[in-house]
């Protein structure tokens, strides 16, 4: 089984958006046991909090609840727990880096960067934008399982 760790500052606005959307596109498709995901923060400010409210709303209005939710941290056994480790920012993709050392087996990517306009997903914790924030998430959730299908030849 393939493992994703969605990765953002705080983990209760971006990444869990984008661990429970693209288990929610995953179930959707069938793949369940193929795809496993999970998230984390970059930052200890947060650990142990609930999703943000209004990330939390967001996902609520795409019928995908998030109650038992908590923040976490990344940790250095994540590089060897996950196949693939996202961020939502170029500045998570150096702060993982840093962490690990480098990227030796090539499994720290930018969520957008599946995308045909690879870009950083902005925090709604200070734009304010969750619907601009949600909507990036989701094409880039659906830009990263379409790669994989694509990449291992998934029916789905």
């Amino acid at each position: 089984m393939m493992k994703i760790l969605f990765v953002c500052l705080g983990n209760i606005c971006r990444s869990p958006m984008a661990e429970y959307i693209f288990r929610d596109m995953v179930s959707r498709r069938g793949l369940t046991e193929k795809l496993a995901c999970a998230s984390a923060a970059i930052s200890s400010e947060e650990l142990g909090n609930p999703v943000y409210p209004p990330a939390k709303k967001k996902l609520k209005t795409l019928g995908i609840q998030c109650d038992e939710k908590r923040a976490r941290q990344i940790t250095k056994k994540d590089y060897e727990a996950f196949d693939l480790l996202i961020g939502m920012e170029n500045r998570h993709l150096n702060s993982m880096r840093r962490l690990y050392g480098g990227d030796p087996d090539g499994k720290i990517h930018l969520l957008l960067s599946f995308s045909s306009a690879p870009r950083d997903i902005d925090d709604p914790w200070y734009t304010d934008d969750f619907d601009t924030a949600c909507r990036e998430i989701r094409e880039g959730c659906e830009c990263l399982l379409d790669y994989l299908i694509r990449r291992y030849g998934w029916n789905a």
